[in-house]
């Protein structure tokens, strides 16, 4: 239509979103305004923020897995079947509690055969007139010693077995290949926990916090990855997947639905050139699960955002997995992370400021989600006005908690760049 102004066909509450206002409540042409007084936020809202002792994560702050399985039949002979993955999986204090067993257990085995050979042979006599099947032992303490010296063949000289009886040389023999394979199952169980990827991941950071802002026109969530170690990490990629409830078309519902989430480097690509710490980006698009949201509905979500970091561990030729997590309450809308990364002229070097790794900045951004966004762009050709709330302003983009007034409505749009 001619005389129209393209601005004019916009949705006053989309107007109001885009440019980082809180939405309005609908007046009445014929009333006169009524400022708007401070709202507190839902109660949900509330015990979110004030209260994050009360989240529950599927994945922990360390990376581990937030589950327990109950009534699992056949788990313990399971377990007991695969015993090498149960005992490098296991904590410590059992892995050296069978380590201990495993050692004492045979020795006393192999002492018990040891005293019944010279029981029947009659060698705990004194005033035996024959050849003895082992030399210099006569009791059970001396079998237990006789037996660790055997397996371990330790040969002090004092105590050794003799040609007279055939069936301690064959336990002799037994008891030197039971050693070996019972120390080279221990050795390896322990280098293998020594050795576990999981350690490694212990040195993977992530940034306590993700950030959603605009870059290039579109809404990104932003997160940080770190490494506090200077080894390299081979083939590194990052994915992610949102975990919510979903109701299917039949009336299904899904408590615990995984959608796949595209994330990666500054140009999209998963795989990461992972020399320092990078920030990862997600651009909120049709394809993501933030399509929808807006700031105001972030807060009112129940989501976990699960992101993991695989690559090869260049010293050990290991593959490694760092998991971390965030949920609605953890992710602030409106703010980009601080730069950490300098040259020092000094030392010649780049310089990585780990003091700067959770440190985010607020930068202005609409608070409406998406494709309420690519609307608003479809609708008006004028270019976007953002609300930078000065030091002064109550009126915070982060979390908006609080109704705009209408004075700081009058404020909003005179400190808006035109």
């Amino acid at each position: 239509m001619e005389g129209v102004d393209v601005q004019d066909q916009v949705p006053p509450r989309l107007q109001g979103l885009v440019n980082g206002q809180a939405p309005l409540a609908e007046e009445d042409e014929d009333q006169e305004p009524t400022p708007l007084t401070a709202v507190p936020p839902p109660a949900c809202v509330r015990s979110r923020v004030l209260n994050p002792g009360s989240r529950h994560y599927i994945i922990r702050r360390n990376g581990d897995i937030n589950l327990t399985y109950a009534n699992l039949r056949q788990r313990r002979s399971r377990y007991l079947q695969d015993l090498y993955t149960t005992l490098v999986d296991v904590q410590w204090r059992w892995t050296l509690l069978v380590f201990f067993l495993g050692f004492i257990i045979s020795w006393l085995c192999f002492a018990f055969i040891w005293y019944m050979i010279i029981k029947v042979h009659g060698d705990d006599q004194e005033d035996s007139d024959h050849p003895p099947c082992i030399n210099n032992v006569q009791t059970f303490t001396g079998s237990f010693l006789f037996s660790i010296e055997t397996q371990h063949t330790i040969g002090y000289g004092y105590r050794y077995i003799t040609e007279e009886c055939p069936e301690a040389v064959l336990i002799m023999c037994i008891q030197s290949i039971t050693g070996v394979i019972l120390q080279a199952f221990m050795v390896g169980v322990v280098f293998a926990k020594l050795t576990r990827a999981k350690q490694r991941s212990n040195t993977i950071i992530f940034s306590r916090q993700a950030c959603i802002c605009l870059r290039d026109g579109n809404l990104c969530l932003l997160f940080r990855i770190g490494d506090m170690r200077k080894s390299f990490i081979i083939g590194a990629s990052v994915m992610a997947q949102v975990v919510r409830r979903r109701s299917t078309d039949e009336g299904e519902v899904i408590p615990f639905h995984q959608y796949d989430v595209t994330v990666g480097s500054d140009d999209g690509s998963e795989k990461l050139f992972f020399i320092w710490p990078m920030t990862i980006v997600h651009v909120i698009n049709q394809n993501s699960p933030f399509y929808n949201m807006s700031a105001v509905d972030l807060m009112n979500e129940n989501f976990e955002l699960v992101v993991y970091l695989e690559g090869t561990t260049e010293s050990t030729g290991n593959t490694m997995q760092a998991r971390f997590s965030y949920q609605p309450s953890d992710i602030l809308w409106g703010h980009r992370f601080e730069n950490m990364i300098s040259f020092d002229k000094s030392s010649d070097n780049y310089a990585v400021d780990f003091r700067e790794f959770n440190k985010t900045r607020e930068i202005p951004t609409p608070l409406c989600s998406a494709r309420e966004l690519e609307e608003f762009k479809l609708q008006s050709t004028e270019p976007l006005m953002h609300y930078t709330p000065s030091g002064n302003d109550p009126v915070v983009c982060l979390e908006p908690n609080v109704f705009l007034t209408h004075e700081q409505q009058q404020r909003a749009q005179t400190h808006s760049p035109m």
